[in-house]
């Protein structure tokens, strides 16, 4: 065994300390959101853990740990003065206000699906199988959607759409739009709200949430003009699309080059497949040290690949496919014309042209 380098230890051991000190926040913050403890500091704090636990209807002893737990988190703050806790602004981005870009109750929602699907991904390394969408965790769909969406609020009409050149004009006339992997119909409820005037379809393999997703279209009165359907999407028979969308799930499929191919034939001769997928880069080098990399490299491993893997040829693309491989992909599918249209911090968006 070489000599250790203590330097080295001592600051492998401090990075652990907060990595574990982030692990063991997951309960107590769920609960917070649950619970409603973080909204109630934001309408009303600064509040002593008496008062929040009065204003909230929950045990004040409890309420108290919780508080010192999040103080220490840095996730609310505490005037020592007074022993009040309190949100700052850009605390509330993160944990009260749910259109913010950083809003990240799904976040959570989903670490927690991942150790809940850990015994069934385990079982996936000793066998080299799958593990099926839905299947590995409880609601894994609901914390995908609810992780997904903030961004999607803030990006898919204001900087995603736009980045196609005159596809806003288009879909302010009125086109047809195809959102494939839609999930529980976030993104296609936002596009159909932005543009009454366009026809909206968005399918997924996943009954449940397609369950969500009409009701969601329901709640929000525009079911005439935006439908669901489970199917799978290389199953999808509809045809002559002005643009396909697909935010965040290529890289999920069994067979992402079928899949492909398959979408090149829903299009029509002048239409476009908008793909959006984790930013990545084209060199495994280039993940070791980005943060963003490795929560899409964990996430990748306890979700996609077994997603992936539970399907039809399971190609198993992975979160972090990186650009070069999915225009591979595309090209291999008869896409002549692909490049990057856009990114943002967690995403790339990809426009591909017959």
């Amino acid at each position: 065994m070489a000599d250790l380098d203590m330097n080295n230890l001592n600051a492998l051991v401090g990075k652990m300390l907060g990595d574990l000190g982030g692990a063991f926040s997951v309960p107590t913050v769920r609960i917070g959101f649950r619970l409603g403890l973080f909204k109630a500091l934001a309408d009303a704090g600064p509040l002593s853990a008496a008062a929040l636990a009065q204003r909230t209807g929950l045990a004040e002893r409890y309420v108290r740990e919780w508080a010192m737990a999040q103080a220490c988190n840095g996730y609310v703050s505490l005037d020592p003065g007074t022993g009040a806790f309190f949100l700052t602004p850009e605390q509330a981005m993160v944990f009260v206000n749910e259109d913010s870009p950083v809003y990240l109750a799904g976040a959570f929602d989903l670490a927690a699906a991942m150790i809940e699907g850990e015994p069934k991904v385990e079982a996936a390394f000793r066998n080299g199988g799958g593990v099926a969408w839905g299947d590995s965790a409880g609601c894994l769909f609901c914390a995908v959607g609810a992780f997904f969406r903030p961004g999607y609020v803030n990006a898919i009409v204001q900087a995603w759409l736009p980045a196609l050149d005159g596809m806003v004009p288009a879909l302010e006339r009125g086109v047809r739009v195809a959102d494939i992997g839609c999930g529980v119909g976030f993104s296609t409820l936002l596009m159909a709200q932005a543009f009454p005037n366009s026809q909206f379809i968005g399918y997924d393999f996943h009954g449940p949430s397609i369950e969500q997703a009409n009701a969601h279209a329901a709640a929000h009165g525009i079911a005439d003009r935006v439908r669901f359907v489970t199917m799978a999407a290389k199953d999808i028979a509809d045809r002559d699309f002005d643009l396909v969308t697909m935010f965040d799930c290529l890289h999920d499929m069994g067979d992402p080059r079928g899949c492909a191919a398959h979408i090149k034939g829903m299009l029509k001769p002048d239409g476009r497949w908008m793909l959006v997928e984790p930013i990545a880069g084209d060199n495994p080098g280039d993940a070791v040290g980005n943060p963003v990399s490795r929560l899409y490299y964990n996430a990748s491993t306890m979700i996609c690949v077994p997603t992936s893997m539970a399907q039809e040829v399971g190609e198993a693309l992975g979160a972090q496919a990186g650009e070069a491989r999915l225009t591979e992909v595309l090209k291999g599918a008869g896409f002549g014309h692909v490049h990057r249209a856009t990114e943002g911090p967690f995403n790339m968006v990809l426009e591909a042209r017959p």
